[in-house]
């Protein structure tokens, strides 16, 4: 980031400068004591388990500066800023930061695919700009304004990720960020414990437009019914991507080749060839949104097919592996009722054999839970899945969905250990497995039981 003094970084967030030399320099900000060093400003945050103010002190023997919400101990030397939040401090200070950059800002929003959209969308413009994106999943109230202090003046571009689970989170990160493009890949039911409709979920989601002008951009699915419906009836232009043809950009000739995919998109009397190192149809709806993009910036061909070459899944999602003459499909990251059904089609398009899906609970989904993990279940069975692996007392609504459609192999475990001990039992020479669950089931414990 570019160096702040600690006098500016008071007068930004309203704070008080309670000790030190407003000149100190500051020249990046850390959340985590673990990270931080000389020149750093440590935020401390007050969190449902730990106060981190208690780092405080061993954060100013390793040179760092400090927001605090307390009083300066005494004979405190290095620069103590008081605030009265210092999470609102901070979101203050990087708002104000972001406004430092010209450069363009793509928001990448949704209730599934977020992340991998993002990374799709940072590929592609890669092959012709300088970009930058959020790195991992920081698209939370303290993930997504920490990203701003990233931005420098070498960037031509930004894709950030933002997310909400809550009323009135997108609006914050909104007048952080400022996109003048957006991405929304779809309105699922995430969240809908909080939110409680679909409907209401998208509003919140909308507001990542809040300072569009009438030269923006939101680029939505066309493919999703509830977005569907904004298409041409906002105040700015409205681009659909997807895979029906109605979509301004649509893909034909869709065909798996190895562990990648290649496809036709068309857009207008245009039609141009691809290829994606990812599987599946929402791959390709998510390298459609990154071709939108890159073209309304003004990128070619040749470059977006460049930049998408690169294109990488993030650790956890959808990321497949051989261990000896077993194919691993890891998704264990997170899960929805929608992600784990196009893994479960990703499972099936991949399978030359056996396939075993070790599906675990699917959380935050209220009084849908049990109908969702029913869902799921049936729609396994009638993707011709070999065998469920079900793991979490809500699974077990996903294991009855399964066995009353017809999957021939139905097990149901207690524990991560449970499953793994289930899936050596039936797994075989030749089987692709696919493990996902809600982050909170910590699935990917079972990836590392299978992997050693």
């Amino acid at each position: 980031m570019k160096s702040l003094t600690a006098g500016q970084i008071a007068e930004i967030t309203g704070g008080t400068l309670l000790c030190g030399d407003p000149e100190t320099a500051v020249t990046n900000i850390q959340f985590d004591s673990r990270n931080v060093c000389e020149g750093s400003l440590f935020v401390p945050i007050q969190g449902e388990k730990v106060d981190a103010h208690k780092f405080i002190e061993q954060c100013m023997e390793k040179g760092a500066a400090a927001l605090t919400e307390y009083e300066a101990p005494k004979g405190a030397v290095k620069p103590y800023i008081k605030t009265s939040d210092n999470r609102e401090a901070m979101q203050r200070l990087a708002a104000w930061y972001r406004q430092q950059f010209s450069v363009r800002l793509i928001g990448i929003t949704g209730s599934v695919g977020k992340t991998s959209t993002k990374e799709m969308v940072a590929a592609a413009l890669s092959g012709g700009l300088n970009v930058m994106k959020t790195q991992g999943n920081r698209n939370s109230q303290i993930g997504m304004p920490s990203t701003m202090f990233e931005l420098s003046d070498e960037n031509q571009a930004a894709v950030i990720e933002m997310g909400m689970s809550e009323f009135g989170e997108m609006d914050r990160l909104s007048d952080i960020a400022r996109p003048d493009m957006a991405v929304m890949t779809n309105i699922g039911k995430a969240h809908i414990e909080n939110l409680k409709t679909q409907e209401n979920i998208m509003s919140e989601k909308l507001k990542i437009t809040k300072h569009f002008t009438e030269n923006s951009i939101l680029f939505i699915n066309g493919d999703d019914k509830l977005l569907r419906t904004l298409y041409g009836k906002q105040p700015f232009r409205t681009v659909t991507f997807g895979l029906h043809d109605d979509c301004d950009y649509y893909a034909e000739n869709i065909e798996t080749v190895g562990f990648g995919t290649s496809f036709v998109c068309v857009d207008g009397q245009r039609k141009r060839c691809f290829n994606i190192p990812a599987l599946g149809n929402h791959s390709v709806a998510n390298a459609l949104a990154a071709i939108a993009v890159g073209d309304a910036l003004g990128l070619s061909t040749d470059q977006l097919q460049n930049g998408l070459s690169t294109y990488k899944n993030a650790p956890m999602r959808q990321q497949i592996c051989q261990l000896g003459d077993v194919t691993l499909i890891d998704d264990s990251y997170n899960a929805s009722p929608e992600a784990a059904k196009v893994s479960l089609d990703v499972l099936k398009s991949i399978s030359k054999g056996y396939s075993v899906a070790v599906l675990a609970d699917m959380l935050e989904l209220g009084q849908q839970a049990e109908t969702e993990h029913y869902g799921v279940g049936e729609h396994l069975a009638k993707a011709g899945i070999d065998c469920l692996i079900a793991v979490g007392g809500l699974s077990v609504n996903t294991a009855r969905g399964a066995k009353e459609n017809g999957c021939p192999e139905v097990y149901t475990a207690g524990s991560n250990s449970e499953a793994f001990e289930c899936l050596e039992r039936v797994i075989r020479p030749g089987s692709t497995v696919l493990i996902k669950g809600s982050r909170g089931m910590h699935t990917d414990e079972i990836v590392k039981m299978l992997k050693a």
